[in-house]
């Protein structure tokens, strides 16, 4: 990966590249070639050459990045600091969508303004030395510019700056168990802060987060490998487990045998 200040390319020959996380900032991303997958809960979407994705803040989602036909997975991203937003947005109307719309991906539609943008940056990876500070601000400037040409209903995600809010507890963890997070960013997503996270999830789930989400994420485990035949090296980091190790030893644990000993007619 190669980074220049706020806008950064990323170009791999790897099979497949995974990563998980949630990020403070909106994030403007151009594929140039190969795919990506977004997954967040159990909604998965694939992205490919020539589209352009706003992935909102604070939304966790887990990202595999795969080359295809031999080409490698090739993108650029922006990252949308919040004082850029609020200065753009200041004297600019902002459009009214659903709030669950809010926190969804959005595509934006293609036009040949989001093309000059990308083409432009990419000479600038060519360079040894840092993209200027003043010239990021310009690039990102010419995003939002771009952005609230070809799509307004973008605005109703980039113009809005509330933090999350306190959510539906179990609706959230139930969709969200197989993300690989810490409790405190749990927490922070679902609009509480650590120790109420833990007592709220207490009362709901009559058990610790921590037995609580092993057991899920094992049960939807076993789910794929049996069920749906998924290999134990596709399966691991899909359900929240950082290695394989571990992961084979929490689930003998469990089930008594290990992934690889399931029996076709269990």
């Amino acid at each position: 990966m190669k980074e220049k200040g706020k806008v950064f390319m990323t170009n791999t020959r790897q099979h497949k590249y995974t990563w998980e996380n949630v990020q403070p900032r909106h994030i403007l991303v151009h594929i140039f070639s190969g795919e990506l997958a977004l997954s967040y809960g159990k909604t998965s979407l694939t992205f490919i050459s020539g589209d352009t994705v706003l992935i909102p803040r604070n939304k966790l989602f887990r990202t595999v990045k795969s080359p295809v036909n031999g080409e490698p997975f090739k993108c650029v991203s922006i990252i949308l600091p919040d004082q850029h937003l609020r200065k753009f947005y200041l004297d600019r109307s902002v459009m009214e969508i659903e709030e669950e719309s809010k926190s969804s991906y959005k595509v934006i539609k293609p036009h040949p303004l989001l093309a000059s943008l990308f083409g432009s940056l990419l000479p600038y990876f060519d360079m040894l030395e840092e993209l200027p500070t003043e010239l990021i601000a310009i690039k990102i400037q010419e995003a939002l510019t771009v952005i609230d040409t070809v799509d307004k209903l973008a605005s109703a995600i980039l113009g809005t700056f509330e933090q999350p809010g306190k959510i539906d507890l179990e609706k959230y963890m139930e969709e969200h168990f197989m993300h690989n997070l810490q409790l405190d960013k749990f927490a922070f997503l679902t609009g509480r802060s650590l120790t109420t996270f833990k007592r709220d999830f207490k009362n709901v789930f009559q058990s610790t987060p921590g037995k609580w989400l092993t057991i899920k994420r094992l049960g939807l485990a076993h789910h794929k490998l049996l069920i749906e035949r998924k290999k134990i090296n596709d399966v691991y980091m899909s359900v929240g487990f950082e290695n394989i190790s571990h992961f084979s030893f929490a689930f003998k644990k469990r089930f008594g045998y290990t992934p690889s000993e399931i029996p076709l007619n269990r």
